[in-house]
């Protein structure tokens, strides 16, 4: 991707952080902040006016533990993002707006040298900030990890639970769903409905009560605090900083692959998404296919995963690597058989890899799923792909 000018550089660099689930900034040459997202407005108190100008370690004002200085003018901070290496600190001290101390951990994506060629020194890096609470590791007793990619499943003090076995089954879908509320209340009235549509408020208000206090005693008796599910008037909350939950993880994953490859690193992007695509099971709480609570998240996470694969495809062939990114479409295809732009794709990958029959074969299947499952053919431009196929033979060139 290239732009047109120095704006546009800038409004995509803005955009990258805008869209990061972590705190973050963007950089100029000259050290000053171009970009700055509500996470970093919430972690240090500047909003993006009183950010945007300054010199990142005027704003930052980073020092290591011990108290040695970590940002100033010509910093190796800068240095190592100026020779286009990335720069990360596991823990360091930065200063809020107030005057306190915020701990947290640095990373970053440093602008390649072709991205520097094509771009200028509009934007130097991309740097993620996190808050050590929730970087640094737990004490066990207070950790409960939740699984719900390909199944729902919990990890508390290192050891997996065996809901199976908990005497109240409601009391694992009320976790559940607080889970896909994670760190909102949820009124009493919701719950009520979610578990026990059929019943009274006084008989459902009664059965919640219990449930809740056996869901508070299974947790304590595999050393999770009373205090992860909180009691707000009417509601309850699932604490978020008791809480590690896989789609957090997934997520910011596939954020930083997406910054990585706007910036040509595609090594890097794979890295990330090949770790998305490892915490990626199946889809979210796929056992609660009738739970309506839970299907629009579901829905969200499942397009995110298709668009990942997608992005991994493409790192794949930037780097040459036809037969991998030919594997990709072909999983998202088992995945979701219908999506005809992975059949798309995967012809062009097959033509440019020398398999032009391959490519027919899959146009001729992608022609029997759409037209068994919907009473469709291929789009025009699918139409279009499979005739240059196969007057061109090895010599097509499909176009994207």
């Amino acid at each position: 991707m290239e732009f047109s000018g120095s704006d546009e550089v800038i409004t995509h660099a803005t955009d990258l952080v805008e869209f990061a689930s972590d705190a973050a900034l963007a950089i100029d040459v000259d050290d000053r902040v171009v970009a700055w997202n509500v996470g970093a407005q919430q972690m240090l108190g500047y909003n993006p006016s009183e950010a945007i100008g300054q010199r990142c370690c005027n704003v930052l004002q980073a020092t290591l533990p011990g108290g040695e200085p970590l940002c100033h003018p010509d910093c190796d901070v800068l240095r190592s993002f100026r020779n286009c290496i990335p720069y990360n600190v596991p823990s360091c001290r930065l200063r809020h707006q107030s005057g306190k101390w915020v701990m947290a951990s640095i990373s970053s994506v440093a602008m390649s040298e072709r991205a520097r060629r094509l771009y200028g020194d509009k934007i130097l890096a991309i740097i993620f900030l996190r808050d050590e609470a929730i970087v640094a590791p737990v004490p066990q007793h207070h950790t409960l990890q939740v699984f719900t990619l390909g199944g729902f499943g919990i990890v508390a003090g290192g050891h997996s639970i065996d809901i199976g076995k908990w005497k109240r089954k409601h009391a694992v879908t009320l976790l559940k769903y607080l889970v896909t509320q994670l760190d909102h209340p949820v009124h009493r009235e919701r719950l009520i409905d979610c578990l026990w549509p059929d019943v009274d408020e006084k008989q459902g208000w009664g059965r919640l009560k219990v449930t809740m206090y056996c869901l508070r005693q299974e947790l304590r008796a595999n050393g999770v605090s009373d205090e992860a599910v909180k009691t707000i008037d009417n509601a309850y909350l699932l604490r978020r900083d008791v809480i590690w939950v896989d789609t957090d993880v997934f997520e910011r994953f596939v954020v930083e692959g997406q910054a990585l490859q706007q910036l040509e690193q595609w090594s890097d992007a794979l890295d990330r998404y090949n770790e998305a695509r490892h915490l990626y099971q199946g889809d979210y709480l796929e056992e609660e296919t009738y739970s309506d609570w839970c299907a629009e998240e579901r829905e969200r996470l499942h397009e995110l995963y298709l668009e990942m694969l997608a992005r991994t495809a493409e790192c794949y062939v930037e780097l040459g690597q036809y037969a991998d990114a030919i594997h990709i479409c072909r999983k998202a295809l088992v995945f979701d058989p219908c999506r005809e732009n992975f059949h798309f794709i995967l012809m062009e990958y097959l033509v440019k890899d020398g398999r032009p029959d391959l490519a027919q074969v899959q146009y001729r299947h992608c022609h029997q799923v759409l037209a068994r499952e919907f009473g469709v053919q291929p789009l025009p431009e699918t139409q279009r792909l499979y005739q240059k196929i196969l007057i061109g033979g090895d010599n097509t060139q499909a176009s994207g």
